[in-house]
């Protein structure tokens, strides 16, 4: 048992030595990976934040223009309306002047 537990923790510390010294070459190849991983999330932030601010534009563009709709359907009915009135208004004269 004793001895058994000696070779395990000789392979563990053999394993443990050989996987745990890292190149040079391997740690800056780790460190630009993650370097370009970082400039990429930035990038990918920098383009969201473009599209938020394009999107705001674009509401605000949307909202006035519902404005400018809303008034000018208010001005048709009041034009409608009026036309109403003078329609009203001519035919009681036509009747008017028919029934002299």
């Amino acid at each position: 048992m004793k001895r058994t537990a000696l070779k395990v923790s000789a392979l563990l510390l053999t394993v443990g030595l050989a996987s745990g010294c890292a190149s040079t070459d391997q740690i800056n190849e780790i460190k630009a990976t993650a370097e370009a991983a970082a400039a990429d999330a930035a990038a990918a932030a920098s383009a969201a934040e473009a599209a938020r601010a394009a999107a705001d534009r674009a509401a605000q563009a949307a909202s006035s223009a519902q404005s400018t709709a809303d008034r000018a359907l208010s001005a048709a009915s009041e034009a409608q309306a009026c036309c109403d009135a003078n329609k009203e208004a001519m035919e009681r004269m036509f009747q008017k002047s028919m029934s002299k």
